[in-house]
């Protein structure tokens, strides 16, 4: 079995290439627009009938390749499927695949063929890209362009992944505003910092929005730029623990499903917000990649009543809207069993993932 798994390289264009690479990043997304605008017009988004629709005409208009033209076919489709309004395509990036890309793992360069045909880029990587990318033989990859004008190639490449054994045992998760993540062995990551960090962002856009100028609209999507990049740090750091933890213990980890919680919840404005700014989903996917290469199974529960029943006797308050949760303590008012809010709810998680992965041996009774 092997994981899927993209690999970030910088790309080194000469200034003589720079030209020829916006080209075709600039052909690339004309096409995609086109391409769009057919799709929309005849409502049609299957890929065999779209290409049937529009690869003479949009090859014609935009003097690319062929594969380039298929690939921009596979991209509208693709975001069609991800989000269902699609406005316009900007030229960040250009999709490449077998044909029209090559790993050259020798030189260390990769051969990407531009519309004004193939042309070898050194790379300029380290040694963690190196070991990734040794003795692969990729067969897609995406040339991207950021805003401050650099090339990188994302080069998607198959890693083996460790088998998974049946196993009794759960590290459950339990994610939170206040605590980003706790496990049911009773190990937290503090959201402080994250949230201070949200904060401090929503303070400085604030303040830059109110001057409308060029320069103001530059200056706030590299600030949205650096507030996700530390999402994403800290959400790495987070999963890759809990994937060490899971495998030194040989344990399955079991998230909530918390798909649609932005849509169901009814809570003040304020931590409306936090919500929607909350990348609750980005740990469990990063989480489940990390694991899948590890051989640690990852499996979610419903997350109904895990914070309100007690992880020792399961009794839950007879009460509608009432709970024996106060802040971050939780007491049980049937058993009087007293424990960290937080760290109850993921056992009740690791409780409900056992009956996932073993239901015949597991004694969690589930609540109606």
């Amino acid at each position: 079995m092997t994981q899927a798994i993209t690999v970030k390289c910088r790309l080194i264009v000469p200034p003589e290439l720079t030209e020829k690479v916006d080209e075709t990043l600039e052909g690339f997304a004309e096409a995609c627009n086109q391409i769009l605008q057919t799709a929309k017009e005849h409502n049609v988004w299957n890929t065999t009938k779209l290409h049937h629709l529009t690869y003479k005409p949009v090859r014609e208009a935009t003097e690319l390749k062929a594969n380039h033209v298929c690939q921009a076919i596979r991209r509208v489709v693709n975001q069609r499927k991800a989000t269902q309004q699609i406005h316009k395509f900007r030229p960040t990036s250009v999709g490449l695949d077998v044909r029209t890309f090559r790993y050259i793992e020798s030189k260390q360069q990769v051969g990407v063929t531009l519309k004004s045909g193939r042309v070898n880029f050194d790379l300029k990587i380290g040694g963690y890209q190196i070991a990734l990318l040794r003795g692969q033989s990729p067969t897609s990859a995406t040339l991207k362009k950021t805003r401050q004008g650099d090339y990188y190639i994302n080069i998607v490449v198959e890693v083996p992944t460790q088998p998974k054994g049946r196993t009794p045992k759960v590290l459950g998760v339990d994610r939170g505003l206040r605590d980003i993540a706790t496990t049911s062995t009773g190990k937290s990551w503090n959201g402080e910092q994250l949230r201070a960090t949200r904060e401090k962002y929503v303070r400085v856009r604030a303040s830059i929005q109110a001057k409308r100028t060029k320069s103001a609209k530059r200056l706030l999507r590299r600030l949205s730029g650096r507030e996700s990049r530390f999402q994403s740090w800290v959400n790495h750091n987070i999963s890759q623990q809990l994937v060490r933890e899971a495998k030194a213990t040989n344990a399955v980890i079991a998230f909530e499903d918390l798909t649609g919680i932005r849509l169901s919840v009814k809570l003040r404005k304020k931590t409306r917000t936090e919500i929607h700014r909350w990348a609750f989903y980005q740990l469990q996917l990063f989480t489940e990649y990390k694991a899948n290469i590890a051989g640690v199974e990852v499996v979610t529960v419903d997350p109904r009543y895990t914070s309100q029943t007690c992880s020792r006797c399961h009794h839950v308050p007879p009460e509608r809207g009432k709970s024996y949760r106060h802040g971050k303590r939780f007491k049980c008012g049937f058993c009087g069993f007293e424990h960290d809010a937080d760290v109850n709810g993921a056992l009740n998680i690791a409780q409900l993932g056992a009956v996932v992965t073993q239901p015949e041996i597991s004694t969690y009774a589930c609540v109606p």
